[in-house]
């Protein structure tokens, strides 16, 4: 191993005309790949396609679905986990409605502490991927709640402020944790933060990349860092190109810490 390791080494330094015609072959090498042939390459990934969704539909069905709803409360009707299952950590409560689409890259975490900690997810929601529920007390979301991906609900913080207890490995404190509430149809764009302790009323919606540190009223559009109300939401929005309007009120230089990502409109699709 010394030795090829040695010879990569001298053929990279190039030193001689050599070595530099062997790093010059070797990367060539590294990259080279058969020619596409159509007859025979469409037809095989389209049977590669099939394969992988029909055995990421079977496994859904009878594997990861079945194992996350001995985790449940109650019967989640019609379910839909895609990308496996999420990560369950802690003695966490977890109750959830009907319709619901989940991505299996996702956390659900329970505080760990002498009071039970409770995870109640209403009907038709959809959590995107990479985001985490962390629950500190209780996080309640409401009906036809989208979530983005990479957002974190943020109900307790995991260590305390002080750094000797910290570096004891102490838990945070009750006063540090608190319960997240999202009521209907409140739509959080990628990577937004929920602090503990917040109540998003019904149908806001949240930019991508802003932190919510306080309670937010209900239909507003709301951005930045800490995020603050943009404008509000008529009773009824209009079918029109509504993520591109988010994008240009949300991109006001009142709001240039966060700005709303149009692909979060692909979470309703999640």
């Amino acid at each position: 191993m010394m030795i090829v390791q040695r010879l990569r080494q001298w053929a990279k330094a190039g030193n001689s005309p050599l070595a530099r015609n062997l790093w010059s072959t070797a990367k060539a090498l590294r990259t080279w790949s058969c020619p596409v042939i159509p007859a025979i390459h469409r037809p095989l990934y389209a049977l590669h396609q099939l394969l992988k969704n029909s055995f990421a539909s079977f496994t859904r069905i009878f594997y990861w679905t079945p194992l996350f709803k001995t985790r449940l409360a109650q019967p989640a009707p019609h379910l839909y986990l895609y990308s496996g299952m999420p990560q369950l950590i802690g003695p966490l409560y977890i109750q959830i409605g009907s319709h619901c689409q989940i991505s299996g890259i996702s956390s659900f975490i329970g505080r760990q502490g002498s009071r039970p900690v409770e995870l109640h997810i209403g009907d038709r929601c959809h959590i995107g991927w990479q985001t985490t529920i962390a629950v500190g007390r209780k996080v309640i979301l409401g009906d036809d709640v989208y979530m983005a991906g990479k957002v974190f609900l943020a109900g307790f913080p995991g260590h305390p402020l002080n750094p000797e207890e910290r570096a004891a490995g102490l838990p945070e404190h009750d006063e540090q944790t608190g319960d997240i509430i999202l009521e209907d149809k409140v739509w959080l764009g990628t990577g937004v933060m929920v602090n503990a302790g917040v109540r998003i009323g019904t149908g806001t919606v949240v930019a991508a990349g802003s932190i919510v540190t306080h309670d937010l009223p209900a239909r507003v559009l709301a951005a930045g860092v800490p995020a603050k109300v943009i404008r509000a939401l008529p009773e009824s929005e209009p079918m029109r190109s509504t993520a591109q309007d988010i994008v240009t009120d949300a991109a006001s230089p009142s709001t240039t810490n966060a700005t709303y990502s149009q692909e979060d409109s692909a979470c309703s699709r999640h």
